[in-house]
């Protein structure tokens, strides 16, 4: 897929969007309308940045995601639902320009070489823990959705179960992705989502990852009578 080499880029101050994962979005904002009327006439994607902890401005954090539009259904009152799929990990470049809405150069974030025999060890650990939050009664806050699963409908996209996830999620064997997607569905805490979004490396990722499962684990044993 041939990327731009700059985005419209929209400013959320609690959506992440990792690569391959999908993220329904209303539009209703009359700029964010004006993006997506372009961006369709385009090339059909556009990144989505966290909003900078405590910046008083718009500021978007440096390292987002670019997403394709799957689905957009326009409404009679200009709004719209989408169902944006993430591509790849971008760091934000320079503005190109501020209105009626933000564009920015990108510069995508590839993954650097990796130990296989590592990160398939980490990936098993990640898979252990998982199952484990299952039988802890951990919910998935934000569960995935498999894009052969994508409704017509993006208004009221369909639930699954943490097991129909956790199957969804055994099924991917690519280790980023699985570590993107897993991050996507189980982290509750937005700094928490971006940080695994900023770890470009995958084997620090899952590390990471593994951190952040761990502390979840431990916090809901203490609950536990």
């Amino acid at each position: 897929m041939k990327l731009p080499r700059e985005v419209p880029v929209m400013t959320l101050p609690n959506a992440i969007l990792f690569p391959q994962a999908l993220l329904p979005l209303f539009i209703f904002e009359p700029r964010y309308r004006l993006m997506l009327a372009e961006t369709l006439r385009t090339h059909r994607m556009f990144a989505v940045a966290m909003q900078k902890r405590g910046a008083s401005r718009e500021t978007p954090a440096a390292v987002a995601g670019l997403g394709l539009i799957r689905v957009a259904v326009s409404h009679p009152d200009g709004t719209s639902h989408l169902i944006l799929q993430g591509v790849v990990r971008v760091e934000l470049g320079p503005a190109v320009h501020y209105k009626p809405y933000r564009v920015h150069r990108i510069r995508p974030l590839r993954a650097p070489p990796r130990d296989d025999v590592r990160v398939d060890a980490l990936l098993a650990k990640v898979r252990e823990l998982l199952q484990e939050r299952i039988e802890l009664g951990l919910p998935f806050p934000f569960p995935v959705m498999s894009p052969q699963k994508i409704e017509s409908d993006p208004v009221a996209p369909p639930g699954f179960s943490p097991q129909e996830i956790l199957g969804y999620l055994h099924s991917i064997n690519d280790p980023e992705q699985a570590a993107d997607l897993v991050s996507c569905a189980v982290l509750p805490g937005a700094p928490e989502r971006q940080a695994i979004l900023e770890t470009v490396d995958v084997e620090v990722r899952l590390r990471r990852l593994i951190q952040f499962l761990l502390l979840e684990i431990r916090k809901q044993r203490k609950r536990k009578p």
